[in-house]
């Protein structure tokens, strides 16, 4: 049995048996008291059940595990620093979530050898979609809603500073979250709400959300080296102003239960609000399930969104591979401020773009010449399979043979210089080893 079910076993005997409380914890680095009962395992691992607001800076310890009791709020001014290889449980039956308020900070650095995991504390094999809340991080950074409230009472966002920091997440993963507060209201698993420039987002792993994977309202956060897989809704979704970046993104879907690979808005109150969506992004896989019911769209961009899209690889999904829909969002089209270029697209249902709606075609507008979009295998490795899959192109691919011309990514120190198309290197797969392919 492994470390990490072994942890699981663990904790489910000490929530669902009997435990031994050795300590209850004021805030020892100065801040406020919140709740954090340390308990036994059978195995004489320390857990600590946390709840309430985290107002002074705390370290969660790899050494530990942590059960996230209700929802967790790291409040203005407080830092929440946690080890690589930490394990972070949340508890089903109290909604279990961290929420990073405005003007905290969560200090997330694991490594490839030691990522940091947020997961369900159902027993491995009874896992499933929307098991606890999520993780939701609020920032400063300007939206067109202004300072507004998060979904599920998850606090302000919005504001002023395009490079607030919310702090860092490198090497995490979110399995199994997204439990519903309400009809139609539930939680993604990474949401990024005003979130601000100055925060670092690299190697990140969102896993069988309930619903969104990774989700950005407004702010503008960059995000690099993000795969979502499994999720019930849209796997990447941004609305409300995101001005972002994005490079080397990978989704996959499982057509059980899934929505759209990107579904990008402006907003649906105003579609010309202003800022206006408009990110950025270079080297994305999105992958969907060409043999499940659902599985919808590849990129469906609307609602006024603008945007910058090169070396794109869109193939499996059951409804097109890329739909651009409202006159707001023509116009951005029209105008060159929403492009979509050197991409690849292939095996999507009917056909690779939605056709002709509302007097804008799709499929004569991606298909223009210049844009060096085209239909032809991509050659992936095994990019359907779900249990071991590989995204990166093989040898010969139209990707890597210079067959379609690469995109050269702006020199402005977040963007990596690539010589192929796609979200994930050939030479180099970046999603191997810290990610998790389990099934239940």
């Amino acid at each position: 049995m492994s470390r990490s079910m072994l942890r699981h076993v663990a904790l489910a005997v000490v929530i669902g048996i009997s435990f031994t409380i050795f300590g209850c914890g004021d805030d020892e680095e100065g801040g406020d008291v919140f709740q954090e009962t340390f308990i036994t395992t059978s195995d004489g691992r320390k857990v600590a059940i946390l709840e309430g607001n985290i107002t002074g800076d705390r370290t969660l310890l790899a050494d530990n595990d942590y059960l996230l009791r209700g929802a967790v709020f790291v409040q203005d001014g407080a830092t929440l620093t946690i080890e690589a290889g930490t394990i972070i449980y949340g508890e089903g039956a109290s909604t279990g979530a961290l929420v990073v308020a405005q003007g905290g900070k969560l200090m997330a650095e694991g490594t490839a050898a030691s990522p940091i995991v947020f997961t369900s504390d159902a027993l491995p094999g009874q896992h499933q979609r929307g098991q606890w809340g999520g993780l939701i991080i609020n920032g400063r950074a300007p939206t067109n809603q202004g300072i507004t409230q998060g979904e599920g009472n998850t606090g302000a966002f919005g504001g002023n500073d395009p490079n607030d920091s919310s702090g860092v997440l490198r090497y995490v993963r979110v399995e199994w979250a997204g439990i519903e507060f309400s009809p139609d209201n539930e939680l993604n698993g990474i949401a990024f709400q005003g979130v601000g420039s100055g925060t670092v987002v690299d190697h990140v792993q969102v896993h069988f959300n309930q619903d969104d994977g990774i989700e950005m309202f407004g702010g503008t956060v960059n995000i690099k080296y993000a795969l979502v897989t499994g999720s019930r809704d849209d796997s990447f979704d941004w609305t409300d102003g995101w001005t972002g970046k994005g490079q080397f993104w990978v989704v996959q879907q499982r057509g059980d239960d899934a929505d759209n690979g990107f579904e990008n808005d402006n907003s649906s109150k105003n579609n010309e609000a202003l800022p206006r969506s408009s990110a950025t992004v270079y080297n994305a896989t999105l992958v969907g399930d060409p043999n499940g019911p659902e599985s919808d769209i590849g990129m469906l961009i609307r609602e006024g969104a603008a945007g910058t899209y090169r070396n794109f690889i869109v193939t499996g999904f059951n409804k097109s591979g890329l739909d651009i829909n409202h006159a707001a969002t023509y116009a951005q089209a029209n105008s060159g401020k929403l492009s979509v270029r050197n991409s690849i697209f292939f095996g999507n249902k009917p056909g690779s773009f939605a056709g002709e709606s509302d007097g804008f075609d799709d499929t004569a507008w991606a298909s223009n010449p210049s844009f060096n979009n085209v239909e032809v295998d991509p050659m992936l490795s095994n990019p359907f399979n779900l249990n071991s899959p590989d995204f990166r192109p093989r040898s010969g691919s139209p990707a890597t043979n210079g067959s379609v011309p690469v995109a050269r990514p702006p020199s402005d120190g977040f963007f990596t210089s690539v010589n192929f198309i796609g979200g994930v290197d050939p030479n180099d797969n970046w999603t191997a080893g810290w990610t998790t392919t389990a099934q239940n």
